[in-house]
C-alpha cells in the first residue's frame, strides 16, 4: 500500500512556522527504512498496512509531542500483491504522456 499523508501542529513556533515539527515526522519516516518521498505538501510513504500505520502513528506522536493538537490528512492506495508502486505509478504516467 502506498499512504500520502500530511502532518501539522495545531500552533506554530513564535513566527508561526511548523518547520521544525513536520520536520521531526519526517525523521520518523526516513529512520522507518521504508520507501518514501517528500514533497511540498505530503510524504508518501510505501509498505505493508501495519508497517506504514505504525510509521504514521509514530510521526503523528513526534508533532504531538511539542503541540497541543494535531492535524493528520491521509490518503491510502490499497492494492495487495504490488510492490514498488510509489515510483511504478509515476513511470506509467510519464509513459502515458510520451515524455
Amino acid at each position: 500500500m502506498i499512504v500520502a499523508f500530511s502532518i501539522s501542529p495545531s500552533v506554530g513556533d513564535e513566527t508561526g512556522g511548523v518547520s521544525e515539527a513536520v520536520a521531526a515526522a519526517v525523521r520518523v519516516v526516513r529512520e522507518s527504512g521504508l520507501p518514501h518521498e517528500t514533497n511540498a505538501m505530503f510524504t508518501n510513504l510505501e509498505g505493508e498496512w501495519d508497517e506504514v500505520m505504525a510509521v504514521v502513528k509514530r510521526a503523528v506522536d513526534a508533532v504531538a509531542a511539542v503541540s497541543p493538537r494535531v492535524s493528520l490528512v491521509l490518503k491510502a492506495d490499497i492494492r495487495p500483491g504490488f510492490t514498488g508502486e510509489l515510483t511504478a505509478k509515476v513511470e506509467r504516467l510519464e509513459r502515458a504522456l510520451g515524455e
